[in-house]
C-alpha cells in the first residue's frame, strides 16, 4: 500500500528496490495491520483503520524528506555499547562450533553502526543508527503505544537538536533502527529501573549517549555510487547447495512447542516449555482435531522441531504465514544494507554479513562496510543457525521454513552482492510476486459503540481537577468525561489526544510545550459501562520545567446517533483549571 501511494505521487521514483520498511521492533506498538492470519490472533483480527494510519505515516514522512531533499554528504563511524544487552537464549548459542564462538568476545553484537547526514555546508541533518537489541524494556502488562528503549533514544536526540520543537516535529532525524536482535534482549525484562518507564529512559540514554558519540566522531565519509536489488523468493522450496555434493531444501512454514513457552521477556502460557524437542500428546491432539494434524513431509522438513503449528498448511481465512519473502540489499558506496526479513540471532546476523561481505569482495568490491537491517518488509519470526536450531529454544521454535532457513537466506543474499559487484542487478530475476489478500476488515473487535456523558455532564467536562500548584517530579493528572479514542482514530488523518500548554506573558496567550507524544504525558482511556468512559491525562513533570502557569487540554472525538442505522463522530475538547508549577 505504501508503494501504491508513492507510485501515484511520484511515479517510478519509488520502488520495490529502493524503497525498505524496516520496524524498530517495539513490543507496545498498535497491532492488526498485517494480512496473514496468526498475526491478526493477538488483535482480534485486522483493523483497517490501524492499516491506514500507519501506511499513512510511512508515506507523510517520505513525503517530508522528498520536499526537504538536498545534496549533502554521508559519515560513517562505529562503536561498541556496553551494559545494555544479554544473550535470552545463551544455551543455543553454545551449540554453535567452539571455533566460531572463540571468533568473539560476546555472545550478543555489542557494535553499533552510525550513519551522519549533512548538507553541503555541513548542517546536521540527521542520522540513522544500528543496533541489535529488543526494545522490550516495556514489558507485556504495559497497555500504553510507546515506542520503548529505541523510541526514547531517538526523543532525546531530536529534542537536542530540534530545540524548542514539539516531538517528531523540526528538521533533525534521529533514527535508531533494528538488527540481528534475535536472541539480544535488555539485561532483565523486569529492570534495570524502578519500574518499566525507568527501564526504557535508563536504557534508552545509554544508547542516544553512545549514538551520539559516535555521531559527533563520524568522519569517515562514503562515497561512490548508489544501487538498490529486491526480489520476492519462495521460501517454502528453496534448494541450498551445502556443498559440491550435498543439497537440503526449506520446508513450508511451521512453529514449534517451544514457540508457545515464550521467552524470558514474554512468557507462554500452559504448560510449554523452552528446548522441546520432542511434542506433547494432549496439545497435539488438540491441535489435530482443531486446525488438523502436520503432513508426515512438514514433520519430516523440520525435525528436530515438534511441530505445534503447521501454518504453511493452514489457509483459513487466508494463508497463516507468508511463502513469498522480500530479500533486499540497498548499496551505498561503500555501505551495504542488508534488509531482512525477520529476526536472526546474533551468530545467525555474523555469518550473514560475512557471507555478504565476502560476495563483495571476491568480486572487486573489497571494505564494503555491511549492516544488518532487521525486520524488513515482511515478518517471518526467527532465522536461527542450524546448530542452534537442534536445540529447539524459542527463537528455533520460531524459525518457521526450518532447519536450513539461515543457510538458504546465505545463498540468496549473496546472489544479492553479487549482482551488485558485478553491475547485473538487471538479470536478476524479480521472483514471484506475493499475493495480496483483499481484506477491507475482518476483525472480532466490537465496532464502535454510541458514547454517552452522565446525566449533567457533556464530553470533556472535568470530573477531577488539577491541584493547584505542583513541583517538579511531581505527576499532575487531570480525569474527564471522554469518549473511545478510536473514533479520533478512524475519523481524523493526524489527531493530537492532548497538550500540555504554558502561559507566556510576553504575548499573553497560551504555548503547546507537550503532547501526546511527550515522554512525559500519558493518556489512559477507561471503557467503563454503557458507553460512558473516562480519560485520565498525567504530566510527569521533568526536570528543568519551567516555573509558571499551565492547563491540560484533551480533544476527542464522540459518537452520536443521527439515525436507526447511521451514527457520527463530533469532535469536543475539555480543558483542567490553570495549574502553578514553582521549584520550591
Amino acid at each position: 500500500q505504501v508503494l501504491d501511494k508513492l507510485k501515484s505521487k511520484y511515479g517510478e521514483l519509488y520502488r520495490q528496490d529502493n524503497v525498505i520498511l524496516s520496524g524498530t521492533h517495539t513490543h507496545s506498538g498498535p497491532g492488526g495491520y498485517f494480512q496473514y492470519t496468526l498475526f491478526w490472533i493477538t488483535s482480534k483480527g485486522l483493523s483497517r483503520p490501524s492499516l491506514d494510519a500507519i501506511v499513512n505515516g510511512i508515506v507523510k514522512s517520505i513525503d517530508i524528506a522528498h520536499e526537504n531533499m538536498k545534496k549533502g554528504r554521508l559519515f560513517i563511524n562505529r562503536g561498541i555499547v556496553e551494559n545494555s544487552q544479554i544473550n535470552r537464549s545463551p544455551f543455543s548459542y553454545l551449540a554453535n562450533p567452539e571455533s566460531e564462538r572463540n571468533r568473539y568476545s560476546s555472545n550478543t553484537d555489542k557494535e553499533m553502526v552510525t550513519l551522519k547526514m549533512v548538507d553541503e555546508n555541513g548542517q546536521e541533518m540527521g542520522f540513522i543508527s544500528w543496533f541489535a537489541v529488543h526494545p522490550v524494556s516495556m514489558n507485556n502488562t504495559n497497555q500504553l503505544v510507546n515506542s520503548d528503549n529505541v523510541g526514547y533514544a531517538s526523543y532525546l536526540f531530536e529534542r537536542e537538536k530540534n530545540a524548542g520543537m514539539l516531538p517528531g516535529e523540526g528538521p533533525f532525524v534521529a533514527a535508531f533502527a533494528s538488527s540481528n536482535l534475535g536472541d539480544a534482549k535488555m539485561c532483565m525484562a523486569m529492570g534495570p529501573g524502578d519500574d518499566m518507564f525507568d527501564s526504557t529512559r535508563i536504557i534508552g540514554q545509554k544508547i542516544y549517549s553512545k549514538a551520539k558519540e559516535l555521531y559527533e566522531n563520524a568522519f569517515q565519509e562514503i562515497t561512490g555510487p548508489i544501487s538498490s536489488i529486491h526480489q520476492w523468493v519462495n521460501m517454502t522450496n528453496v534448494t541450498v547447495e551445502l556443498n559440491a555434493t550435498h543439497t537440503v531444501k526449506t520446508c513450508k512454514p511451521a512453529l514449534g512447542h517451544s514457540f508457545a513457552a515464550g521467552t524470558i521477556d514474554g512468557v507462554g502460557a500452559f504448560n510449554f516449555t523452552q528446548g522441546s524437542v520432542e511434542g506433547d500428546p494432549f496439545w497435539d491432539g488438540i491441535r489435530d482435531q482443531v486446525l488438523g494434524e502436520p503432513s508426515n513431509e512438514t514433520k519430516a522438513c523440520h525435525k528436530p522441531k515438534p511441530i505445534l503449528f503447521s501454518t504453511g498448511e493452514m489457509t483459513w481465512p487466508h494463508p497463516w504465514h507468508p511463502d513469498i519473502v522480500d530479500v533486499q540489499i540497498a548499496a551505498i558506496g561503500s555501505l551495504a544494507i542488508v534488509a531482512v526479513p525477520g529476526e536472526f540471532t546474533t551468530m545467525s546476523g555474523r555469518r550473514l554479513r560475512e557471507a555478504v561481505k565476502r560476495e563483495f569482495d571476491s568480486h572487486g568490491k573489497p571494505q564494503m562496510d555491511v549492516v544488518i537491517a532487521g525486520l524488513c518488509n515482511v515478518y517471518t519470526h526467527y532465522i536461527t543457525t542450524y546448530e542452534e536450531y537442534q536445540v529447539q529454544r524459542y527463537e528455533a521454535a520460531s524459525t518457521i521454513y526450518g532447519p536450513h532457513t539461515l543457510s538458504a537466506y546465505i545463498q540468496l543474499y549473496r546472489g544479492l552482492a553479487r549482482a551488485i559487484a558485478m553491475n547485473t542487478i538487471q538479470d536478476l530475476p524479480r521472483g514471484p510476486e506475493p499475493p495480496v489478500f483483499n481484506i477491507s476488515s475482518f476483525t472480532l473487535v466490537p465496532p464502535i459503540s454510541v458514547d454517552r456523558a452522565p446525566a449533567n455532564k457533556t464530553f470533556g467536562d472535568v470530573l477531577q481537577d488539577v491541584r493547584q500548584q505542583y513541583r517538579v517530579r511531581e505527576v499532575v493528572g487531570v480525569k474527564f468525561v471522554g469518549a473511545n479514542p478510536r473514533n479520533s482514530a478512524e475519523n481524523v488523518t493526524e489527531h493530537n489526544f492532548l497538550t500540555v500548554e504554558r502561559y507566556a506573558n510576553a504575548s499573553e496567550g497560551w504555548h503547546v510545550v507537550q503532547n501526546d507524544a511527550s515522554w512525559d504525558t500519558r493518556f489512559y482511556w477507561d471503557k467503563g459501562l454503557l458507553g460512558q468512559s473516562t480519560v485520565t491525562i498525567e504530566w510527569h513533570v521533568p526536570e528543568g520545567t519551567e516555573p509558571g502557569l499551565y492547563r491540560i487540554r484533551y480533544f476527542g472525538h464522540y459518537r452520536k446517533r443521527v439515525s436507526i442505522s447511521h451514527t457520527t463522530s463530533v469532535p469536543f475538547q475539555g480543558q483542567s483549571s490553570t495549574f502553578e508549577i514553582t521549584t520550591l
